[in-house]
């Protein structure tokens, strides 16, 4: 009963020698109040049905205009027995596994294979799907950048970094900057809300890492009062998820190659320097080194840092797998996102069995293609002999005839 009213100890949450008492001199509407953060709620749920309404209406002809194409897929033939194998145990049945399922279901293991990759391939997510999921976070990632650019660049704090400090915590809260917070955070939370039904990419853990450190980031600055600093880490990240978000809008559709490889160029070298040089040598050496001139450390000191330390963490995987794509783009083979174009699990199947089932259908053709040129050859053998027969039969005929004259 006492852990609630101990999360809220001033020592946690404020520089010694200040008190809950001492920020309460501002005024109710320049301090932030943890109740604030409620109302992301609301407005993850909100983002979620407006998510809805974009993909459903305004995507789609956007995706015509790109010439995004959805893919036909051959669907697995109906089979109980194997559906639920499918469902139930597993979507890559072992060896043994289809062994069993050879005498349950009186199938081939080649047919079983097949059912199976073409089951998986039914659950792939369509160009369509993920090009409303790019274009919805453009959108919002575009609209929020260009937002907190306006509210930021007249800011002190925004070209001076020691004016984060100045006065802390007696710093009031501009409304502005209440509704950056409580939109970034209901974003996030609409993400999380939705994950389960969302395209499961390569990076699906630390996605999911990434969400959660962000909104503890986001509500414990929040509360803490680190909200000028808080607004710089979001607009640092924003502005290169942007150009993330605009190349795969475009590596989706049809006939955008160039537009796409210039957008990836931009995209990693923004990403490279927003997240691996301005992030670290600028925002953590601001909240490790400068916020020191101001207060000594407390547990709200550490706990933050701790925070932009597992984003910086993120930042660092995901920069190898950039600089894998970009390795694989300098030598002509880049053909899709490596992080996250397509699901784990397809890619990896693809990966080691991508040309069984052109082969199957090579296979067919060549079957159907020498078939008919053995059928055509028989027919021909069989003209000419049909016509050797007639021409042998008149000739003896004619012998016969020539005789009995």
């Amino acid at each position: 009963m006492d852990l609630l009213p101990d999360i809220w100890r001033q020592e946690y949450w404020l520089p010694p020698g200040v008190t809950w008492r001492d920020v309460e001199q501002l005024a109710e509407s320049d301090r932030p109040r943890p109740h604030d953060l409620l109302v992301a709620l609301p407005l993850a749920l909100g983002f979620v049905a407006l998510r809805y309404v974009f993909e459903r209406f305004f995507a789609p002809p956007m995706g015509r205009c790109l010439g995004v194409k959805k893919r036909l897929q051959v669907t697995a033939a109906p089979s109980p027995k194997l559906e639920v194998f499918y469902s139930q145990r597993s979507r890559q049945p072992t060896q043994s596994d289809i062994v069993s399922l050879m005498s349950l279901c009186g199938k081939t293991q080649r047919e079983i294979e097949r059912w199976f990759r073409l089951r998986r391939n039914q659950d792939r997510p369509c160009q369509t799907k993920k090009f409303g999921e790019a274009a919805w976070r453009f959108f919002f990632y575009l609209t929020a950048f260009m937002s907190g650019l306006a509210c930021l660049v007249v800011r002190p704090w925004f070209w001076d970094l020691r004016e984060c400090w100045r006065r802390y915590p007696f710093q009031p809260m501009e409304r502005a900057h209440y509704w950056y917070y409580m939109l970034e955070l209901g974003f996030y939370g609409s993400l999380l809300l939705r994950i389960s039904v969302d395209i499961k990419r390569k990076d699906f853990k630390e996605q999911v890492i990434h969400h959660l450190a962000t909104m503890f980031l986001l509500s414990f600055s929040y509360c803490a009062n680190y909200i000028r600093i808080g607004t710089l880490v979001m607009l640092l990240h924003d502005s290169s998820d942007i150009l993330l978000e605009s190349a795969k809008m475009f590596n989706y559709g049809t006939g955008w190659r160039k537009t796409c490889d210039t957008l990836f160029v931009v995209f990693a070298v923004a990403f490279l320097v927003t997240r691996l040089v301005i992030f670290p040598s600028k925002i953590i050496h601001t909240t490790l080194v400068l916020s020191m001139e101001v207060f000594e450390p407390f547990f709200g000191y550490y706990f933050f840092n701790v925070l932009l330390m597992v984003l910086q963490v993120l930042h660092i995987f995901w920069a190898g797998l950039i600089l894998r794509m970009v390795y694989k783009f300098l030598k002509g083979k880049l053909e899709k996102d490596e992080r996250s174009d397509e699901e784990s699990e397809i890619e990896e199947e693809e990966g080691d069995k991508g040309g069984e089932e052109n082969m199957d259908q090579g296979e067919d053709y060549c079957w159907e293609k020498s078939k008919n040129t053995l059928n055509s050859q028989l027919s021909m053998l069989t003209n000419n002999c049909v016509l050797n027969n007639l021409t042998n039969h008149r000739a003896s005929v004619a012998d016969r005839m020539r005789k009995a004259q």
